[in-house]
């Protein structure tokens, strides 16, 4: 920086100035500064830069599972949202794996990020609130918690399930099954006591919504789902299908079309996410849509304030999902 101060013949401080807080410079002089930075090769230390100010211009995104798209979308929103206000944004993958979710978190914590966005596998895990007794900025997405400890961004997992089930039960459905990937997964169970709500509600046999559960959410397990559906008597067999995301739903198209299974004629199938490959899909497949980008853009904003605004208040923002009908179930 001296020798920029020197070649430009401005002080130190104005070539911090131009780095830093441009706004403070007449925009002759910012031209002056960057003219001289670009001739000199000039890149700033950022690692110093952090060391004086006690945190970097850097988020971290702690995402759930870097497979699905569902979450990519969600960071690209996040990486939108940061673009614009100077700042960059790593990206994690815990994997579906508590271990490494925790050390991702950890390692956040010893870099002196900005703010930290995390989609966690347990919202109450210890690791949050001890986080959060060290006040580093943190907003949790696509999840919600039982206290106002933290800002939270999610979808209502529940009324999405209701409107899925609703829309087979409109389609003339009196048997479903429910796909689904492991219980402790908060939104499995959000939408499968959606799906539960809608079809108590139509006056439907509990025992008429058959409940899959998977070992992944992913397409290898609605392939396996697809298995044990077709393994099932023709009188037990369900006509339509409600996948708890959209990978699930897509495995479970491949393998109806790989064994002849018509869809909708034979098994309907409705997804959630609306990830692209919904659309795209061999049949385009009806799916339950979240805002993605919105989801990723809210919590980059939200952390942003926590980490910059004193007066800032922990908000619980809640989407309101659409269902998108394709024909995967409407012929």
């Amino acid at each position: 920086m001296k020798d920029v101060a020197q070649a430009a013949q401005v002080s130190v401080g104005t070539v911090s100035n131009v780095l830093n807080r441009p706004d403070r410079v007449t925009p002759f002089m910012r031209a002056r500064v960057q003219e001289v930075i670009a001739e000199l090769g000039f890149v700033r230390n950022e690692s110093a830069r952090q060391l004086r100010a006690g945190t970097s211009r850097t988020l971290a995104y702690v995402m759930l599972d870097a497979r699905n798209p569902f979450f990519t979308d969600v960071a690209q929103g996040i990486e939108h949202a940061a673009e614009a206000l100077g700042l960059t944004v790593v990206l994690c993958n815990s994997g579906n794996v508590a271990a490494r979710e925790e050390a991702h978190l950890a390692l956040t914590q010893e870099q002196r990020l900005h703010g930290v966005l995390v989609t966690p596998m347990d919202p109450h895990a210890p690791i949050l609130d001890e986080l959060r007794r060290h006040r580093l900025p943190l907003v949790i997405v696509d999840r919600t918690r039982d206290d106002n400890e933290f800002c939270t961004v999610a979808v209502d997992d529940v009324l999405g399930g209701r409107l899925a089930v609703e829309h087979l039960i409109d389609r003339g459905h009196h048997r479903v099954a429910f796909v689904g990937g492991p219980p402790q997964v908060g939104q499995v169970r959000d939408r499968l006591q959606g799906a539960r709500q809608a079809w108590q509600a139509a006056g439907r046999p509990a025992e008429d919504l058959v409940v899959l559960t998977t070992d992944a959410l992913d397409v290898a397990g609605g392939a396996s789902a697809g298995q044990r559906l077709a393994g099932l008597s023709v009188r037990r067999r369900p006509t339509a299908a409600f996948c708890a995301n959209d990978l699930l739903a897509l495995g479970l198209l491949q393998q109806a079309m790989s064994t002849g299974t018509s869809v909708p004629d034979d098994l309907a199938i409705i997804g959630y996410d609306d990830i692209d490959f919904a659309a795209a899909a061999a049949v385009p497949l009806s799916s339950v849509r979240q805002p993605r980008h919105d989801l990723g853009r809210t919590a980059a904003e939200m952390v942003v304030d926590e980490a910059t605004n004193d007066s800032h208040e922990h908000r619980q923002v809640l989407f309101t999902p659409e269902l998108v009908a394709r024909a995967s179930t409407t012929g």
